[in-house]
């Protein structure tokens, strides 16, 4: 698969674009796309944006920090960094998130340094914050493109849930409630992306046709480039 490195301003290879004499491909000049993808527990966030990185490798991932514990499995710095509630404050207090909110009483956050940095040198970057933190990101990151996840059926979302045996059933019947609620804040999305039960590798194909399509929105190219293309 032909992945690219931080954005450019003139490539040429076989394929791509054809201009009548010969083959050509264009990557846009300027800053990295920030992709949020957001929905409540249970719609396969985790499982779907690490297939999309397995197909897409450039694309670059920002691990948030949270109060929660780790789950059987989870290692630090590459599902969250897990830090105590002390911790989390101190960084709040030092300005080190982009955003920050309180979920099912646990902190998360989003380190802004690596965000900021990532953009600047043009890499690609995919995040996967609660529904909350995508809005708070989406008005410090006009730019970023947000994508909500649901399920085929919102019943599925307790089974999986469930499937996970991680939490209580008080725990589970709380993320359920703030699941109804974040299902208000749908259309300040972007894009929504079903993950039907059994077709997950669907829904990562829908999540990759996102991406590659923002790539090429007309509204990315500056003029330089286009001038660029237009005399090659």
């Amino acid at each position: 698969m032909n992945e690219r490195g931080p954005r450019q301003s003139l490539a040429t290879c076989g394929g791509g674009l054809t201009n009548g004499i010969g083959n050509w491909q264009t990557v846009v000049v300027g800053p990295g796309l920030l992709f949020v993808v957001s929905g409540p527990s249970g719609a396969g966030k985790d499982t779907l944006v690490d297939a999309l990185r397995a197909r897409m490798p450039r694309l670059r991932y920002s691990v948030s920090a949270t109060t929660r514990p780790p789950r059987a499995g989870e290692r630090d710095g590459e599902a969250y960094f897990f830090v105590t509630h002390e911790e989390f404050e101190q960084r709040i207090a030092t300005g080190a998130f982009l955003e920050y909110r309180e979920y099912n009483a646990h902190l998360y956050g989003t380190p802004r340094d690596f965000v900021e940095y990532t953009l600047t040198e043009g890499y690609d970057l995919i995040m996967k914050p609660e529904v909350n933190g995508a809005l708070s990101i989406k008005s410090a990151f006009p730019d970023a493109v947000l994508i909500f996840l649901l399920p085929d059926k919102f019943s599925h979302l307790r089974e999986r849930l469930l499937e996970r045996r991680t939490e209580t059933i008080e725990e589970i019947a709380r993320r359920l409630e703030i699941a109804h609620v974040e299902m208000k804040y749908l259309r300040n999305f972007d894009y929504v992306v079903i993950n039907e039960q059994r077709k997950e590798a669907q829904a990562v194909e829908d999540l990759e046709a996102i991406v590659r399509a923002e790539r090429f929105r007309i509204h990315r190219w500056g003029d330089d480039s286009i001038k660029e293309l237009e005399h090659s």
